[in-house]
């Protein structure tokens, strides 16, 4: 007996005691090719669009016309777009996928799946709607510096079911848009900046004072990124060695970073040109012998 042969009474494959039928192989090949196809043309739709998106953001970006949207609601919107056709595009092809390979299954059979699926789909459809709002009422939008829970950083990318950050370390969190329930945008408005400067007790507070508010004035015309006059607050703490004297500003959001360092750098060689002390620990030896 052989173990693999052609029964051409049966018109099929046998392989001992298994018979496949030539029809059942046919079918077969021709779902593969079927299901090959979708998976091509999902491919190519989703590489298309995206490339039709990209484009429709750098027009409007380039734009000067009064009816086209800012920089940061274009990318915003692309990645909202891309998301949603990759979400469409998926969801279309595993339809027509399914449909063409369970046709045959009972409907009781397909009620319990449809069922499985839209209880599994709970989340997803409370993702998408949840990150409808967030777009529509400009909660954020990429380019933002937000906090969002327990995470903090620059909004990457925002689609429809997740937003991504990165953190000032550059870790990456993603967040589903349905656990988004409190949002912190640090990037509306002019943010406030400050810098302290402490003094020792023996220098004069006035003239440090005088030398620290020219010093901001100059700091305030060489940077356009400052919004509002720096303002002197002055003595705000005295401490243990010195007396603390604070300044206070607003920027264009995500550069008070930069601000502080500059102008903590300014202040710092303006009181040393001026010949002011900063204070420090000191020790005095006292000879009880003399």
């Amino acid at each position: 007996m052989n173990l693999f042969s052609i029964d051409t009474d049966k018109t099929g494959i046998s392989i001992g005691k298994f018979l496949i039928k030539f029809s059942t192989i046919e079918n077969i090949i021709n779902e593969c090719i079927k299901i090959s196809i979708i998976l091509f043309l999902m491919y190519l739709a989703i590489k298309i669009g995206n490339k039709i998106i990209d484009k429709f953001v750098k027009n409007q970006i380039k734009s000067k016309a009064v009816f086209s949207i800012n920089d940061q609601k274009a990318k915003t919107i692309g990645g909202v777009l891309k998301s949603a056709l990759k979400y469409i595009t998926y969801f279309v092809g595993a339809a027509l996928i399914f449909s063409d390979m369970f046709k045959g299954v009972s409907v009781a059979l397909a009620s319990v799946g449809g069922f499985a699926v839209g209880f599994g789909a709970q989340s997803l459809v409370k993702d998408v709607i949840n990150g409808f709002f967030i777009l529509f009422e400009d909660q954020y939008g990429v380019g933002d510096y937000v906090t969002i829970g327990k995470f903090s950083g620059i909004v990457e990318t925002m689609g429809l079911r997740t937003t991504i950050i990165k953190d000032l370390n550059g870790d990456v969190h993603l967040i589903p848009n349905g656990s988004v329930t409190e949002v912190t945008n640090h990037s509306k408005g002019n943010i406030r900046f400050l810098v302290d400067v402490e003094i020792a007790y023996e220098e004069d507070i006035n003239r440090a004072i005088d030398v620290i508010t020219k010093e901001c004035k100059i700091f305030e015309k060489e940077n356009k990124d400052i919004k509002e006059p720096i303002e002197v607050w002055g003595v705000t703490s005295l401490n243990a060695y010195g007396i603390t004297i604070r300044v206070a500003g607003r920027s264009k959001p995500l550069s008070q970073w930069k601000m502080e360092r500059d102008l903590r750098k300014k202040l710092k060689e303006a009181i040393d040109k001026a010949g002011i002390e900063i204070p420090y620990p000191k020790t005095e030896i006292i000879n009880k012998d003399k």
